[in-house]
């Protein structure tokens, strides 16, 4: 087997990034497994205590419609990584990111097929072919682009939104989707097989309506940061970090806060939509403080300690987001102990630092012994067309 190049010094404060993206998607995720209700304009009937409210509350606030773009802007930067690794391998750049998007479309396919139906790579896959077209693009335009995209999908849900108030629309009671998901969810695992093989369509498509152009926003943020340095020299970018924070919390907050009311008191079809465009209008400032305080946090001897803790988790960050897939399903569906709207919500929730910890220390222990993940492995074949090593050597 051939030995790989060798790799640049890596950025700690990215792959930590990463990591902390894996906890915000995992909080949000974890819900499309535990619970029926889940993605429907209500919440679940059995679980209304004030405590179980509140988890949902804080849940929908700070990582729903947050850390999808957090993953997509770290998606740009990588795209980045990927065009100065084909320039250092001397590869030409097309052919080695078509077949890297061909192989996150087909783990995509797999995962939305037989794991999870909210599976975000197929999008990813599709979309960076985009971006694949428009990588001559200067940072500015790609920035002023993804302004546009976020603005625009805004716009139209919120109109939408009015629209509906002002003629009185109904949303007309159906539990069908509910019976649908429990029914596959929690059955036996040709059940649950069943339901993941005829329910991808769908996702898929409602996927690419609300997540499609915020994704590619971030990926154009993403692109942009990486092209322009500033995630290997933060120093240099304090002060727009300074006013990202500044500003970023309380305009985020003030969307995400109308956001989760919606989403948890269920005021009727048409505030949803109003609410659903005002997160989308603001929720990447959210992300971006989250992003602008979590380097600042790095900075810092406790910070650095955390960064250390989180960088493994995000260097695997594919195996580990495919890997959160197969342990929900043997918590919650018909794969395993089929738990689905057994547990309320601060339980479900428990499990998230639990998991998270698990494969942090997994992976630390992985990366000792292992040049790359098993899903980052497979993944660096298909986008090299040669086997990579699969070991570290004994000295390293």
């Amino acid at each position: 087997m051939p030995n790989d190049p060798p790799e640049p010094d890596r950025l700690r404060h990215v792959d930590a990034l990463r990591g902390f993206a894996l906890l915000g998607i995992l909080a949000v995720n974890i819900g499309a497994f535990a619970d029926s209700w889940f993605g429907t304009f209500a919440p679940n009937p059995a679980f209304g205590a004030p405590l179980d409210q509140a988890v949902r509350f804080s849940v929908t606030l700070l990582f729903e419609t947050k850390f999808y773009l957090l993953f997509a802007f770290l998606f740009g930067v990588s795209f980045t990584l990927q065009m100065s690794a084909a320039a250092r391998a001397g590869a030409a750049f097309e052919p080695r990111l078509l077949r890297r998007q061909g192989g996150l479309l087909l783990l995509g396919l797999l995962h939305g097929l037989l794991l999870f139906d909210g599976d975000i790579l197929l999008l990813y896959g599709l979309l960076g072919l985009v971006l694949l077209a428009w990588r001559d693009w200067p940072p500015r335009r790609a920035l002023r682009i993804a302004v546009t995209l976020v603005v625009a999908s805004a716009m139209l849900w919120l109109l939408a939104g009015a629209a509906i108030v002002a003629i009185g629309v109904a949303l007309p009671a159906d539990d069908s989707i509910v019976r649908t998901r429990l029914a596959g969810l929690g059955g036996d695992a040709a059940a649950t097989l069943r339901y993941y093989l005829t329910q991808w369509r769908q996702s898929a498509l409602t996927l690419l309506l609300l997540q499609a152009p915020g994704a590619l926003a971030a990926f154009l943020v993403g692109f942009a940061a990486g092209r322009s340095g500033v995630l290997s020299q933060p120093a240099l970018a304090w002060p727009a970090v300074r006013r990202i924070v500044i500003f970023g919390w309380p305009l985020g907050l003030s969307g995400a806060l109308v956001y989760a009311w919606a989403r948890t008191t269920a005021p009727g079809l048409g505030a949803d939509f109003v609410a659903l465009g005002l997160s989308l209008l603001t929720g990447p400032l959210l992300t971006a403080a989250y992003v602008a305080g979590a380097l600042a946090l790095f900075q810092t001897p406790r910070g650095q300690r955390i960064e250390q803790w989180l960088a493994p988790l995000g260097r695997m960050a594919l195996s580990n987001y495919l890997g959160q897939s197969v342990v929900l399903g043997l918590i919650f569906t018909g794969y395993g102990l089929r738990l689905i709207d057994r547990l309320p919500p601060p339980a479900v929730l428990a499990l998230v630092p639990a998991i998270i910890a698990v494969q942090a220390v997994f992976s630390r222990w992985w990366l000792q012994r292992h040049a790359y993940g098993p899903a980052e492995w497979v993944l660096r074949a298909i986008t090299t067309a040669r086997l990579p090593r699969w070991r570290l050597a004994a000295a390293s």
